[in-house]
């Protein structure tokens, strides 16, 4: 007996020692990859690339210190302002892991909102989290791109939670912006909800899985509004998204691998950085007030018309943001010019999952005030 409960002991303080020196190899593996640097772009000779720009820089916007990331292989080339998603949870890492080469045509400005990543501090508080003061701040970012960079003008993308914030500001303030690219364009949220809600359990019925159907079900999206908010916030609905694949990628199955592992992997963040995109992420943006008013809001009826071109980039698999909402509110959007592109072979971020689709438009389309590659009526 006592030689069994030494045995016991002795096995589990080894199992002990094996966790502590995983947790400890694993905290030096992304420390090793967490300077908090950009690469410089260089030229043939190995030296860096005559006008390039590759930085990571903190401004004061809107009375808080905000961080930008700041990219190009030309500084003399146009300027792209990205307004990513959440809204307030940066994908900076995203753009990292899979270089969709925007800084081939642009000094492309990667914001970070107010709040969330690198815009996230004390000085931040609850009250300010809210579309217009977001609106603000990217107005104010506009205007240091424009007085840094030299231009009266700069273009500006925009992808999903981010919609909502550029589309104001481009309404606003037009004569700031050579046009907007919308990738998976929000217009009315709360049905958006709905429509992906019955869809993934409309795929577990079919499929025969009682478990992901029974778990679905306790959330009855259908029988009330007010179930929505608690199904958004839900570990649930990420996960039924990309296991149906109408998530952030058609072909994504593992939120763990394919959103948490590539942040702690990303060599522009420091560890501290990475620390503060989970806390702002789980701990403070829960508490504010953006995704109850991103439900709530119809942008679709608030904004009818944009005084410069628009150009809507959405995935045929997108549920996320629901494509069809998108198409009926492009269909009614006025503008100058605009062009709707659907990819074919992608869900919500098309500037991932077809990147030479995305650079051909921009090239072709986005650059020379065309509409040549949209969809055709």
């Amino acid at each position: 007996m006592r030689k069994n409960r030494f045995n016991l002991k002795r096995m589990v303080t080894s199992i002990l020692v094996i966790l502590v020196g995983f947790f400890l190899a694993t905290i030096c593996v992304v420390l090793i990859l967490s300077p908090g640097k950009l690469k410089p772009y260089l030229d043939n000779s190995g030296n860096p690339l005559l006008g390039s720009i590759s930085e990571k820089v903190f401004v004061t916007i809107g009375g808080v210190k905000q961080g930008m990331f700041l990219k190009s292989k030309n500084t003399d080339n146009p300027v792209l302002l990205y307004v990513h998603g959440g809204p307030a949870f940066p994908n900076y890492f995203l753009i990292d892991k899979y270089n969709p080469g925007l800084e081939d045509y642009f000094t492309v400005c990667y914001w970070e909102q107010r709040g969330g990543g690198l815009s996230y501090s004390s000085e931040v508080t609850l009250q300010s989290m809210n579309f217009d003061q977001l609106v603000s701040d990217a107005v104010d970012v506009t205007s240091y791109l424009r007085k840094r960079f030299g231009k009266q003008k700069i273009f500006m993308m925009a992808h999903s939670g981010g919609t909502p914030i550029a589309l104001l500001a481009a309404s606003r303030n037009p004569e700031l912006y050579h046009a907007y690219i919308a990738m998976a364009q929000i217009t009315n949220q709360k049905e958006s909800e709905k429509i992906a809600y019955k869809y993934m359990l409309d795929y577990y019925t079919k499929t025969e899985n009682h478990e992901k159907k029974k778990t679905m079900n306790e959330y009855r999206v259908l029988e009330s509004d007010s179930n929505i908010l608690s199904f958004f916030k839900s570990k649930v609905r990420d996960q039924s998204m990309h296991d149906t694949g109408i998530g952030t990628m058609h072909n994504m199955k593992s939120v763990f691998r394919e959103i948490f592992v590539p942040v702690w992997t990303c060599k522009a963040y420091t560890f501290s950085d990475k620390i503060i995109i989970w806390k702002s992420k789980f701990s403070f943006l829960p508490k504010t007030n953006l995704i109850n008013e991103l439900l709530e809001t119809d942008f679709s009826k608030n904004i009818q018309q944009l005084d410069i071109p628009v150009y809507f980039f959405s995935g045929k698999y997108d549920l996320t943001v629901n494509i069809d909402l998108a198409k009926v509110y492009y269909s009614k959007l006025q503008a100058p010019l605009k062009g709707f592109y659907t990819f074919e072979n992608s869900a919500h971020s098309p500037l991932f999952e077809e990147t030479h689709l995305v650079r051909q438009i921009i090239e072709q389309d986005v650059l020379k005030g065309d509409i040549g590659m949209a969809d055709k009526d």
